[in-house]
């Protein structure tokens, strides 16, 4: 993106739409590479293809839970499973003290 960037008569506006990125990101990548120039400048990017699937995302413990901090610093988690009705009963409760 920066290498077509700088090309005589390209517009940075115009490049960064065309991949999906805030011009203003490739304004600070161009400053970069500038900076870099004596050292070897930016490592090239791959942009791999959108069609292929990701790659699965391991889901950690905390996945699918929230946790809501009370006022007098208690703390209450709620978990994915949580039956929506019961939950709303009790911050019902909780709202009320």
């Amino acid at each position: 993106m920066v290498a077509e960037s700088l090309a005589p008569g390209a517009s940075v506006s115009k490049v960064a739409q065309r991949y999906g990125v805030n011009a203003n990101l490739l304004f600070t990548w161009r400053r970069q590479e500038a900076r870099s120039c004596a050292g070897g400048g930016l490592e090239p990017l791959t942009v791999a293809d959108e069609r292929m699937p990701a790659a699965p995302i391991a889901l950690s413990a905390a996945a699918g839970r929230m946790e809501i901090a009370l006022v007098g610093g208690e703390r209450i988690v709620v978990g994915a499973d949580v039956d929506a009705a019961a939950f709303a009963r009790v911050l019902n409760v909780l709202s009320r003290r």
